[in-house]
Formats: structure tokens, sequence, C-alpha cells
């Protein structure tokens, strides 16, 4: 019983952590906190071309991204982006894009 209430435990402990990782935050940049876009244009993906669905908006990590294609458009265009820990050109390779 003991061991089974240490193991409940742990894992409790080990979601809380996870889920306080995952968050969004929000990246400072000159002492500004800069606002993230939650949605994207309310159009479908067949009206507008990929490249046009996404802003260089302030994110910088994989777990702020919802795709791949959108940690690909980062990684190209936006600055100070940390995704391509490897620096192989493919980012967010756990996250997003690895199963290629």
């Amino acid at each position: 019983m003991k061991n089974a209430l240490l193991l409940v435990a742990l894992a409790i402990i080990g979601w809380q952590h996870y889920a306080k990782s995952s968050q969004v935050k929000p990246v400072e940049e000159g002492g500004d906190a800069q606002a993230f876009v939650a949605d994207p244009p309310a159009q479908s993906p067949e009206e507008v071309e990929p490249a046009a669905q996404f802003s260089c908006d302030g994110r910088i990590y994989c777990s702020q991204m919802t795709s791949c294609e959108e940690a690909e458009y980062f990684l190209e265009n936006c600055p100070g982006v940390k995704m391509d820990g490897e620096g192989d050109g493919v980012p967010c390779e756990r996250q997003w894009c690895g199963h290629r």
C-alpha cells in the first residue's frame, strides 16, 4: 500500500512538472513582454499561402509552436529562435518535425 501511494505521489509530481514546463511563456525583449497570437487567422489553409499563415511574433521555443510547418517558418524567417539544437536545419525534432 505504501508503494502504491508513493508511486501515485511521484506520478502527480511528474505530471505537474511536465505541465509547468510545457506552458507557453512570454518572451521579453528590451524589457517589454510581447503578446502571442493564440489562433491563426480565420481562413482555410487553401486560401492562404503557407508563409502568409505565420509571422514572427516573438516566440522562439518549440513548445510555443503548433506545427512543424510553423516551426520551419520561424527557423527560416525569425531572428533569435531556439528550435534547432542539433544545427541540422530541422526544427523541433522531438515535438513536431521528427516523424518525417
